[in-house]
């Protein structure tokens, strides 16, 4: 996940995705405790998952470094699911709060200074652009499609003063060292 997405996914959440144990009991309560279902869910034995609930001395183990990614992911996608539905509603309804500091260039007339340059930017963008940038996550649109949809954005919105002033200005949006998302 690239750190546009990873802003997203923070502004979608209001307490912090459980790890360790924690994520693997939640699992269990997402599954009913049926150690058969999260073996399925995370594609391994139901021998597996067993050894890593167990309340025996000396059985119980921890899952390895492939299996805590699996645990995860699975978590992620799990957790919170009406609090994540209604804070994107809200956002694609009323837009959200850009927060970013990056690499900003942009392609204006002779005489002006265009070379790029690090800004720290908060900027209010739309909901369609929220709605964009949700679309464009869902279809598993890369991190450089999603670094257009907010320069294109942040151009109309910041650099253009929406669309006021500087017509012909395009904007470069690189080198994003955080991208932060505040959802009313």
């Amino acid at each position: 996940m690239g750190g546009i997405a990873e802003g997203l996914e923070r502004a979608l959440l209001t307490r912090p995705v459980p790890t360790g144990d924690a994520a693997v009991r939640f699992l269990f309560r997402v599954e009913q405790g049926s150690t058969k279902r999260v073996a399925a869910l995370l594609g391994v034995s139901q021998r597996t998952v067993q050894r890593w609930v167990t309340a025996r001395a000396g059985m119980r183990r921890r899952p390895s470094a492939v299996h805590s990614g699996l645990i995860d992911m699975a978590v992620r996608a799990r957790w919170q699911p009406r609090v994540r539905a209604r804070l994107r509603a809200r956002a694609e309804a009323d837009g959200f709060v850009l927060h970013t500091r990056a690499r900003f260039g942009f392609a204006a007339p002779a005489g002006s200074s265009d070379d790029p340059r690090t800004r720290l930017i908060t900027q209010h963008l739309s909901g369609e652009v929220a709605r964009e940038l949700f679309a464009a996550r869902d279809a598993d649109a890369g991190e450089q499609q999603q670094m257009v949809i907010l320069a294109r954005a942040l151009g109309h919105a910041y650099f253009r003063d929406g669309g006021r002033h500087a017509h012909g200005l395009g904007i470069a949006f690189t080198d994003v060292e955080f991208a932060d998302f505040s959802i009313g």
